[in-house]
Parts: C-alpha cells; structure tokens; sequence
C-alpha cells in the first residue's frame, strides 16, 4: 500500500535561500494533497545574569520575537506565492500554520512533527567545512537519526538565486 501523504513539516532556519526548500514543500503539498506546518525554532534564550532585566521583561521580549518572526513567515510566503504561483490562492491555504519555538532545533523539529503527527518532514541543510557535500549539518543529522518518519533533505545553494530572501 502506498504511504498517503497528509501532513508535512517543513523546518526552516529563514536563511536566505530558505524559500528553495519551500519550493519542495509547496510542491509536495500540491502533489499530495496536504497541509503544510511551517516551523523556525528559535535559539534558547541565554539566561541573563547580574542584568537589570527582569524575567517579565525577558518573556515579553521573547514574545515580540515570536511575534515578528511569523510576522516574517508570512511576508515570505506571500512573496514566495507570488513569485512562484502567480498569487495562486492555493497556496497560502496549504499552509496549516506557522510555528515558532524555543529550543535544540533537532529537538524542536522531532517533537513537533510527533505531535503533529505528520507524515513527512522537509528541512534543509547547509554544507559546512572542508568537504562541503561530504557531511551533511548537524540538524539535519541529529533529525535522520532519530526518527522513523520520512525526511526529505533538500541542500540549500550557494549564492543568489531566482527566490532568495533578502531582508524579508
């Protein structure tokens, strides 16, 4: 029997070239019939110590940067929409949600998508170091080892391309 395709989650680290992985989602939600999770995972705050900044304004602070990074999201998705799919109203609509989270991203990345309990995950990756397409990064990695569901690695390029992300 083969696989039915439902839920995806697409992980997304908003590099520039970011919106090359979503054309893989997009396309896949399209082919599949399927909602899309859009998920950045945020850094773990450093506690902040000896500072005259008090817990309620460090959540507060937290808060207005969940704030403008699906702020964020959106303006690419919309751009990503029109540039892609002519404002295809399709396209906004396979986007189930948009999540942004603290925390390890790998982490990040397999609790969400048990959560959710999607049937595919589409991330991408940065070749780093010497051997650039020997290794892939270690998000990526820590997410192949670790979960039973099916990953899709799509290797970001280097340079400008026709969908790059500048200062969105």
């Amino acid at each position: 029997m083969i696989p039915q395709i439902k839920k995806i989650l697409y992980a997304t680290d908003l590099s520039d070239n970011s919106a090359y992985v979503l054309r893989y989602a997009i396309n896949s939600a399209k082919r599949h019939d399927a909602k899309i999770t859009i998920l950045h995972v945020l850094d773990i705050m450093p506690a902040i110590a000896k500072t005259d900044i008090t817990e309620e304004k460090q959540h507060k602070i937290f808060k207005e940067k969940i704030a403008y990074t699906v702020d964020r999201i959106k303006k690419r998705l919309k751009v990503f929409c029109q540039k892609e799919l002519k404002d295809d109203p399709e396209c906004t609509e396979m986007v189930e949600s948009i999540e942004v989270r603290e925390g390890f991203p790998a982490e990040v990345i397999l609790s969400k998508a048990d959560d959710l309990n999607c049937d595919l995950i589409i991330m991408g990756t940065h070749g780093k170091g010497i051997i650039q397409h020997a290794f892939l990064g270690s998000t990526a990695k820590r997410v192949l080892r670790r979960t039973r569901k099916p990953v899709f690695i799509i290797p970001l390029p280097k340079g400008e391309l026709d969908i790059t992300f500048h200062n969105i």
